[in-house]
């Protein structure tokens, strides 16, 4: 008796850490959501620099942030150094963190993996970009519950920003729940 509690108590935690797996897999998942492409042609070195977060969806690890920026700087491995920024006005002070990208196939085609933390990635799809002149892009994480608008600029003209949430309706993102960025500080 004592033989079959054990192993069944063994095969319950082996299920259960493999069940844990399996989730920690799903939610890093790098591919794109369904009924969205990434960007072709794409160039990284019209790409990198600083881009101003315009509107993001809800999420813990920017949650109470203004003033949001990210920096991506091509690597000589080929790979992408992107700097995340924001102010936390709870706080008041500035939080950073520091990862790095790299593509999914072809550079010439905007889907990358981002990690911040460790071996875990996570997809990051530009799926719509000003491919003139580069001065916005919108991009999609592994599913719609990520998704952001940035701009090189502090705002969007209204014209362009009525564009990008049209657009993003017809991706099928709900637009209602964007949270828009605040850009306001100027010790950034």
């Amino acid at each position: 008796m004592v033989h079959a509690l054990r192993s069944c108590r063994r095969r319950f935690a082996l299920t259960a850490m493999l069940v844990t797996a399996l989730l920690g897999l799903a939610a890093c998942s790098t591919t794109l959501p369904e009924g969205m492409s990434a960007v072709t042609p794409f160039d990284i070195h019209r790409y990198q620099g600083k881009w101003y977060e315009i509107a993001r969806m809800d999420h813990s690890f920017e949650r109470g942030l203004s003033d949001v920026t990210a920096n991506y700087r091509l690597r000589p491995d080929g790979g992408v150094e992107v700097i995340n920024r924001g102010y936390d006005v709870k706080r008041n002070e500035w939080r950073q963190v520091t990862g790095h990208a790299l593509f999914i196939g072809d550079a010439n085609h905007a889907s990358l993996k981002v990690s911040f933390f460790g071996p875990f990635y996570a997809g990051y799809h530009v799926v719509a970009l000003d491919q003139q002149h580069y001065r916005w892009a919108m991009v999609a994480g592994p599913n719609r519950d990520y998704f952001w608008i940035l701009a090189r600029d502090k705002q969007l003209p209204a014209d362009v920003r009525e564009q990008l949430l049209a657009l993003a309706t017809a991706l099928k993102i709900d637009t209602q729940t964007l949270i828009w960025v605040e850009q306001t500080r100027n010790d950034s």
